[in-house]
């Protein structure tokens, strides 16, 4: 259901501003171009009548808004099972699993994540991607942040884009790492196979950090935080080092024994063929009451039982 009509003025302070300008301070739980939508569209009027955006306001207009619940995806719902990890009126935080899609798309029109969602809380297919404000892969495990309202989803939007939510990630990489560091590399589509991401110069900026856990034989367990959110981009920064996720599919290449891996090891890798990646503590403002919430979501048993394998390997 739409929410209901506001009526108020346009300050004083505001007059000489363009009314889309007006209209993104007056309003600011709703985007600038959602506004705008509204406006062009009638839901919006300034005296009882319709302005363009680019009218200069004189402060003291009668304003009225009628926000506007349009169904903004074509999921259908479904029932799932779903790890809630927060939920309130305004923000949902699951754990998703590995092999679970976020989104349908080609060859995946159900049993995605936003089927699920959109079963649990209806009121998301009246939010944009049905509230879903960050993606991680198919088999990416961890923390997902979902935002229930418009005001939510605006204000979360704003809090990622201005990298102001933190995420932190655990995995386990090929090779040794000698000590933490940053990846300021670029990411753009790969210029062959276009349903992977590279690095490339006119790519758009991209910033991992990275922290040492620990170190086995031939692998090191990691802790990283994103400054960015690029498709693919811990996956493809690592890979880029030539340090490719354990068990990546799509960057990590074939798979490669280390020399003198144990029989255990060697099965275990052969088994983990997902990438060993788990998105395991997010941290953010809460859209409406402002206080902060610190979320994290435990290792799934298959990244534990990799762990344990490693260190009995490392044990001297």
């Amino acid at each position: 259901m739409a929410s209901q009509k506001q009526i108020t003025t346009v300050p004083e302070e505001l007059a000489g501003l363009r009314l889309d300008q007006a209209l993104a301070r007056m309003f600011p739980e709703y985007s600038r171009s959602r506004l705008k939508e509204w406006l062009l569209a009638g839901a919006i009027t300034v005296d009882g009548g319709s302005k363009r955006p680019r009218d200069a306001v004189s402060g003291g207009e009668a304003i009225e808004l009628e926000p506007q619940a349009e169904v903004e995806v074509a999921a259908r719902p479904e029932p799932m099972r779903l790890d809630v990890v927060h939920e309130d009126d305004e923000v949902l935080v699951v754990n998703k699993p590995a092999g679970l899609v976020v989104h349908p798309g080609a060859g995946n029109t159900s049993g995605t994540l936003m089927n699920g969602l959109l079963h649990h809380a209806p009121q998301l297919e009246h939010v944009p991607r049905a509230g879903i404000v960050h993606r991680i892969d198919k088999d990416t495990t961890g923390l997902l942040l979902v935002a229930k309202t418009l005001t939510a989803h605006t204000s979360l939007v704003r809090q990622l884009a201005d990298r102001e939510i933190s995420r932190e990630y655990l995995a386990v990489c090929n090779g040794v790492l000698t000590g933490g560091g940053t990846i300021d590399e670029p990411i753009a589509r790969h210029p062959v196979d276009r349903k992977r991401m590279s690095v490339q110069p006119e790519g758009k900026p991209a910033v991992t950090r990275y922290a040492v856990l620990e170190r086995f034989r031939s692998f090191t367990y990691i802790r990283i935080r994103l400054e960015t959110g690029r498709t693919h981009q811990i996956r493809v920064h690592f890979a880029w080092r030539r340090h490719a996720l354990v068990g990546d599919p799509v960057y990590g290449g074939r798979l490669a024994l280390p020399k003198g891996a144990s029989i255990p090891v060697i099965e275990m890798l052969r088994r983990f063929r997902r990438q060993a990646l788990h998105a395991a503590r997010l941290s953010f403002e809460h859209p409406v009451s402002g206080t902060t919430l610190e979320l994290e979501a435990a290792l799934p048993a298959d990244f534990r039982e990799l762990l344990q394998v490693l260190r009995e390997d490392a044990a001297p």
